[in-house]
């Protein structure tokens, strides 16, 4: 395949990438590169990646049009996944201009661009973070969405009914998919994980929000990008198609639409895990003990996320499973090689 990836000099985008590029397939990247975090990381990325014959990159900001229009013709894409985005729950109280820049101007022009080259299956990260102030858990495609607590997730739900109109209007087959709380080697440093890990071996107080009475079902990275690779293939039927003589069989559950080829499916690893069992983890494989600062609930988050992954599970065969201490153990021994701890 030829795949157009949007943020491969970031966590998610350089692990897709490498993983399509060890496939054999040929991978182009688009980054802008931005300097929300330590651009050095991403540069590292995208110099791994770059030692592979397969990966070229423009690198340029999604709401540069033509620049973007110019880098997906050249790369002529069998499919399109979209990862970019301007991340992060809390800085979007900070700077809530970046997330209606990146967000929403960048993913129109993303589906503009899926719109003229008409890609066999386009593929856009969308976030748990949808689901809000909904309280029923676990967290299923079938919820309502509907009240969304910070720019971030308002901005992805806005991605979803975006990329539905698209669907319907332009014929584009096209997938969302939700994750969840994302974490491992070569991950942002903003992340609970990151700063944790960092603050443990510097000695220094790491802030635990709502007083470590949070849930959260951490997805590693490695399973994300197989569920991803997966869906690439589990391309939406659009509705004149879902008749037993064009050989759809229907799934249950599924987030079909009935107006376009669309689908919206979580990825997660199907369990909640305690906050605190989350650093406790960290220090073990640390060795040494965390010094904790216990802080009320930050405005925007929410006290427990939790997935139902069953009709990825349906659709692919697969279900995220790696289990979070063995995951953070990965991550540690990561961190210490890349920073020379």
């Amino acid at each position: 395949m030829r795949v157009f990836i949007t943020g491969t000099a970031g966590f998610i985008g350089f692990h897709l990438a490498r993983r399509l590029l060890e496939e054999g397939h040929a991978v182009h990247g688009f980054d802008g590169l931005t300097d929300y975090y330590d651009v050095r990381l991403k540069q590292r990325r995208h110099a791994l990646l770059r030692e592979h014959p397969g990966f070229t990159a423009t690198e340029a900001m999604l709401e540069d049009l033509p620049t973007l229009q110019a880098a997906a013709r050249a790369a002529q894409p069998d499919v399109i996944v979209h990862l970019a985005a301007q991340a992060g729950v809390r800085y979007s109280l900070e700077n809530p201009r970046a997330y209606v820049d990146a967000n929403l101007i960048g993913t129109f022009h993303v589906l503009e661009v899926a719109r003229q080259l008409k890609p066999r299956h386009l593929l856009m990260a969308s976030t748990s973070s949808v689901y809000g102030a909904n309280d029923t858990l676990p967290f299923d495609e079938q919820q309502k969405t509907d009240w969304p607590l910070t720019l971030y997730a308002a901005t992805k739900k806005a991605n979803e009914a975006m990329s539905h109109a698209w669907a319907h209007i332009h014929g584009v087959p096209t997938t969302m998919f939700r994750f969840f709380t994302v974490y491992g080697p070569w991950g942002r440093p903003d992340m609970a994980l990151f700063k944790f890990t960092r603050g443990i071996l510097e000695g220094t107080p790491i802030d635990i929000y709502n007083h470590g009475q949070m849930w959260r079902d951490f997805t590693y990275v490695d399973d994300l990008v197989r569920a991803i690779r997966l869906l690439i293939d589990a391309v939406p039927p659009a509705p004149d198609a879902r008749t037993p003589p064009h050989g759809w069989q229907a799934v249950e559950g599924d987030t079909l639409s009935p107006a376009a080829p669309w689908r919206v499916v979580n990825i997660g690893n199907s369990d909640k895990v305690r906050l605190l069992d989350f650093v406790e983890a960290i220090e073990a494989e640390v060795g040494r003990p965390a010094q904790r600062r216990y802080l009320p609930m930050q405005t925007g988050d929410v006290p427990a996320t939790w997935a139902d992954c069953g009709l990825l599970q349906r659709l692919t065969g697969y279900a995220p499973r790696t289990p979070f201490r063995e995951g953070v153990a990965r991550f540690v021994r990561w961190y210490r090689e890349y920073h020379g701890v």
